[in-house]
């Protein structure tokens, strides 16, 4: 998992509530074995008529936001079903951070395990930055784990709070799999000695 310390991106703002992970993701697209390869159905009903054809108004097809990699939504971001394919759609299309005022918690531990940083601000914070992206299009952001804040290069500054856990983690890149590992030595041991004592 790529470490998440700090980024700067541009913005993509997506204004709606209680979105869930079948619109993220949905479920047609689930078939595949390997994580790689959802990017392109990420928010497929919403980007895409039901030809195929690009939606004009969704702002992932609009120019301005091409290339973005901090999505900023609304309240209650991931909610339904458990999916981690969400997690990986966001990651595999290009996003690196999620704002809002809330999260469904499954959403956020798969986030968290894929190195995206869900962040969460005041839904004030939330109205100005939904706000700057539609009117100052292509609209950066800097979202720094190390001083838990969220900045542009006009003034705009915005703390958040992220338990240690969480920021340790994906700081230094580890989803469950590479916390384990960081014992290998000491499992190793241990097996060595059970199986010694067989």
């Amino acid at each position: 998992m790529e470490p998440f310390r700090q980024h700067t991106g541009i913005v993509a703002p997506l204004d709606r509530a209680d979105i869930d992970t079948d619109q993220i993701i949905p479920k047609q697209f689930l078939k595949r074995i390997e994580r790689a390869g959802y990017g392109q159905f990420l928010f497929n009903d919403w980007r895409f008529a039901e030809d195929g054809s690009p939606r004009p108004e969704f702002a992932l097809n609009r120019p301005e936001y091409e290339g973005a990699s901090i999505l900023v939504t609304r309240r209650n971001f991931g909610c339904g079903s458990s999916r981690e394919h969400a997690a990986w759609a966001l990651l595999d299309y290009g996003f690196r951070a999620v704002l809002a005022p809330s999260f469904a918690d499954i959403f956020r531990e798969n986030a968290d395990q894929n190195g995206i940083a869900a962040i969460t601000l005041a839904s004030d914070e939330i109205d100005g930055v939904l706000a700057r992206a539609a009117d100052q299009a292509p609209y950066e952001l800097t979202v720094n784990l190390e001083a838990c804040t969220v900045a542009d290069q006009n003034g705009f500054i915005a703390e958040f709070e992220m338990d240690d856990f969480r920021r340790t983690c994906l700081m230094e890149g580890l989803d469950r799999i590479g916390l384990t590992l960081r014992h290998e030595g000491d499992i190793s041991a241990y097996e060595d000695a059970w199986s010694g004592a067989q």
